[in-house]
């Protein structure tokens, strides 16, 4: 069985956990959230990508479920003592070599997506991991700050600030400039079914459907496209999104029925289930 996942971090990569010990012959193609990509220290760091590296090839720090396993923290102290921040932002040394061979690929001309097969080269996590995209781009949360409207960095807006103020919109920034990276849109049409797992709904599997292509391919593969949702009833399970969508467009609605088309499984919601239609309204 060929199936797609559509993964952001944490909560993706404990779903692909444990869909290799329920479908231990699957042959699984992960295509990964971009849109958290930062640069910080002159690096380009992929958090949802590595996490679900780190994840599978067993190498994450299980109890905070994002970063390495016996992490320190010498280098963050090191440029801190030099005045160089952000400090908000937890890099540890072993995390850091990732990041760092990372971007030397990336300068020497590589795209994203053949980095990110060679780090997994190591890693080993058992799947083909794909970044959504090769082209940059980043979700970027409309935010109030002292009295001025201003959009940072989801980011800063999670990490340094906590989601501690209302979201006033959430935008992937360059999405709609970014082509499908290599190998995704082939891995959707050639799927038996396609899955989102409980990632964040807006930030996580709502940036990967903003790729221009990948909805329309989900939509047009005629194959059961099942999610399961981080929202029960009209709260998550973990995380951030209702405080993220106090003021966005988003809100999350429970469905009593299932079934919707695939190309209705990805609205203002979120679906619990989809079905293929034959008119695919």
């Amino acid at each position: 069985m060929r199936i797609v996942v559509l993964a952001g971090g944490i909560g993706g990569a404990r779903f692909l956990r444990g869909l290799k010990q329920a479908a231990p012959d699957a042959d699984i193609t992960v295509i990964g959230n971009t849109g958290d990509d930062i640069h910080l220290f002159g690096l380009k760091v992929c958090p949802d990508l590595d996490t679900v590296m780190y994840t599978l090839g067993g190498g994450i720090n299980e109890e905070q479920g994002w970063g390495r396993a016996d992490e320190t923290f010498h280098l963050k102290e090191e440029l801190a003592a030099y005045g160089v921040g952000p400090e908000w932002f937890g890099l540890g040394d072993r995390d850091f070599a990732t990041h760092i061979v990372r971007t030397q690929m990336i300068g020497a001309g590589y795209p994203l997506s053949a980095v990110t097969e060679a780090l997994c080269d190591r890693w080993k996590p058992g799947v083909r991991l794909i970044p959504m995209t090769d082209d940059r781009v980043e979700t970027h949360v409309a935010v109030e700050l002292d009295g001025e409207r201003k959009a940072i960095h989801f980011q800063e807006y999670w990490v340094r600030l906590r989601a501690s103020v209302p979201a006033e919109a959430v935008v992937p920034v360059g999405a709609e400039q970014a082509k499908p990276a290599p190998g995704v849109l082939e891995a959707i049409a050639e799927a038996d079914v396609i899955l989102f797992p409980p990632s964040n709904p807006v930030v996580s599997v709502g940036t990967i459907l903003a790729v221009p292509g990948i909805r329309e391919a989900i939509a047009d593969a005629g194959v059961p496209v099942i999610g399961l949702s981080p929202i029960v009833g009209t709260r998550p399970c973990a995380g951030w999104p209702t405080r993220c969508s106090r003021r966005s467009a988003w809100r999350p609605r429970p469905r009593r029925s299932p079934s919707t088309t695939a190309r209705g499984c990805w609205t203002a919601g979120w679906s619990t289930r989809s079905t293929p239609s034959p008119s695919r309204a």
